[in-house]
């Protein structure tokens, strides 16, 4: 186990942090993790979730299957009801994936959240009741974060793959980078939620962080390509600037993370639960000294 690993348990425990499990790869090495609070090893990711939704996308666009100004609608056409095509806003035939990435759909924010809000309230069909809620405000401005935006995601994901956003990666990427345990919360229509719901263990989501901090490789093996590497981070596909030692980092709603510092060649990610603190380890894990 790694110098580091033992100091940010120690550092955890001093502090009383409810974390469950830390992880981390250095150097392109293996990933390493230690267990601080016992808990069941596969945990809910919530929005770290998101990441490999981003990353089902980049899959499909290095593939020439699918590219970001991709209209939506055109994609999901067989999937939306007559019914539904009625009723919605007609701003949404003009949505673009980029736009679902960037949350700049229009809908209020914490739209489809299942995490904070009774899906019950949702109805049978996720996706008839997101087009046929009224658009608070333009598309493709203002960024307003939902969930609902990356549900449509896995949607399209789905449709363009045509298998199961789930099944899927399992075969391009959990099954490529070693996943013991992969579970996804889906909607009452069997469609994965890709916002949030993803139960992986820590060590193996250190390892997504690994392929955007190596440019798309894992342990030498090309995953993603380098311009998607380079898209994501610079468009802030959820792996947004951090502002901790120029790193990237994307966080979950009960302290979970996974967190990249390109300057130390590491690659860090813990699972806890009501966990507020996330800045003061982040600031620990920035300053930490390898030598």
């Amino acid at each position: 186990m790694s110098d580091f690993l033992r100091d940010a348990a120690a550092f955890i425990r001093e502090k009383n942090y409810n974390i469950y499990s830390i992880a981390e790869i250095c150097d392109g090495g293996e990933a390493e993790s230690i267990c601080i609070n016992p808990a069941n090893a596969a945990q809910n990711s919530y929005s770290v979730a998101k990441v490999f939704t981003v990353t089902a996308i980049g899959l499909l666009c290095d593939r020439g299957l699918i590219s970001t100004d991709a209209l939506v609608c055109d994609i999901l056409s067989r999937d939306i009801l007559e019914r539904t095509r009625e009723r919605m806003d007609g701003r949404w035939e003009s949505v673009t994936v980029d736009m679902a990435m960037r949350h700049a759909l229009g809908l209020p924010r914490g739209f489809l959240d299942i995490d904070c809000t009774d899906p019950r309230a949702f109805g049978e069909d996720y996706l008839a009741y997101m087009l046929e809620y009224p658009l608070v405000s333009d598309h493709g401005g203002e960024r307003s974060y939902t969930d609902g935006a990356y549900y449509l995601l896995a949607r399209v994901c789905e449709r363009i793959a045509g298998e199961p956003l789930d099944k899927f990666l399992w075969r391009e990427l959990f099954s490529r980078l070693g996943f013991r345990e992969v579970a996804w919360s889906k909607c009452p229509c069997g469609h994965c939620m890709g916002a949030t719901g993803l139960y992986i263990t820590t060590e193996d989501m250190v390892k997504l962080g690994e392929v955007y901090r190596s440019g798309g490789l894992y342990r030498g093996e090309r995953i993603l390509s380098e311009e998607w590497v380079r898209t994501v981070f610079s468009r802030g596909y959820e792996l947004r600037m951090s502002g901790f030692a120029e790193g990237y980092c994307k966080s979950g709603m009960l302290g979970q993370m996974l967190a990249i510092f390109p300057k130390q060649n590491r690659v860090v990610a813990w699972h806890g639960h009501g966990f507020r603190e996330q800045n003061e380890l982040m600031y620990f894990i920035s300053r930490y000294d390898n030598s």
